[in-house]
């Protein structure tokens, strides 16, 4: 099984500031106190190994692990140019999605020094926002991808060839449905499975519902990831439903799988998840598993 990894984090403590990281606050996903350490490409390549020998991670891409935006975010993509480029990195992280605040007037600057280094390939800029719970707002704006300037910001993406990885509630969803109808033109890859944080019945329709209407859209593929940061205590069976669900609704031909290592270790092991989306998917055809596991994440991050 060659397989790639479509989103992880790195994270040099002693070296980079990432103010999330030294805040000793409450978190949706869980205590934190776990992965307050630094993570390196060894520690990533470590983890990967523990997988068994017949299960080869050829590739790896790397989603912005929000360094402190009080500084230039192109350090960030410039220190993960220079892992990859390193001997020890086996080429990883083979692509490298970053941060821009795509509100920001001179964010076309910003894209064009991004672009520079050969493994970038697009942006994160997370828009997740509740209007009832502050715990969960990563952006004080609701309608930040109905703002005209933040949408002149994100159509810039396709000047530079850049995707942009969508992270956002389920009540969200048919927002972005109408914000990837507006702009076609840059493709987008919806973040953790449109992070089904709560499962009673409304909430689950409500999720259902947004993932359809995105999925209409053809320029939009899904991450299948972080399963375990939205429902601590997972097993196979509790999360199986979301994973078949997701595939039925995009296709086999636009989801693809990751481990949202580190953050994803509180709850699970780097083996657990891969083994855990082996199992679920043990019964597809083939070229389907290849699709998910390897070929889609080659098609959208142009690996």
């Amino acid at each position: 099984m060659q397989f790639i990894d479509t989103h992880h984090h790195l994270w040099d403590l002693e070296n980079n500031s990432y103010p999330w990281l030294k805040r000793d606050v409450g978190h949706f996903a869980g205590d934190y106190s776990k992965i307050r350490r630094s993570y390196l490409i060894s520690h990533f390549l470590a983890d990967a190994a523990t997988l068994p020998k017949d299960w080869i991670l050829v590739k790896s891409v790397h989603v912005q692990a929000e360094w402190d935006h009080e500084n230039d975010p192109v350090g960030e993509t410039a220190w993960l140019q220079k892992t990859a480029d390193s001997p020890g990195s086996k080429g990883k992280p083979s692509g490298i999605v970053a941060f821009a605040d795509l509100a920001e007037p001179l964010v076309e600057d910003t894209l064009e020094r991004h672009a520079k280094h050969k493994n970038w390939r697009g942006i994160r800029h997370m828009l997740n926002h509740s209007q009832d719970n502050p715990r969960l707002n990563f952006t004080p704006r609701s309608d930040l991808m109905m703002d005209k300037q933040w949408r002149a910001g994100y159509r810039l993406l396709a000047k530079f060839n850049g995707s942009f990885d969508l992270q956002i509630w389920p009540w969200q969803l048919e927002m972005a449905a109408r914000l990837t109808g507006d702009i076609p033109e840059v493709r987008v890859v919806l973040n953790h499975t449109g992070l089904p944080y709560a499962s009673d019945a409304a909430a689950m329709r409500q999720w259902r519902d947004g993932m359809k209407a995105l999925a209409a859209r053809t320029h939009v593929s899904a991450k299948i990831s972080a399963l375990g940061m939205a429902h601590r205590g997972w097993t196979i069976d509790s999360i199986r439903p979301l994973v078949e669900e997701t595939i039925d609704i995009f296709g086999a031909d636009r989801c693809m799988f990751a481990s949202n290592f580190p953050v994803d270790s509180i709850t699970s092991s780097y083996a657990q998840i891969w083994h855990a989306y082996d199992e679920i998917t043990s019964r597809l055809p083939a070229p389907d598993r290849q699709k998910l596991f390897h070929d889609n994440a080659v098609k959208y991050y142009r690996l």
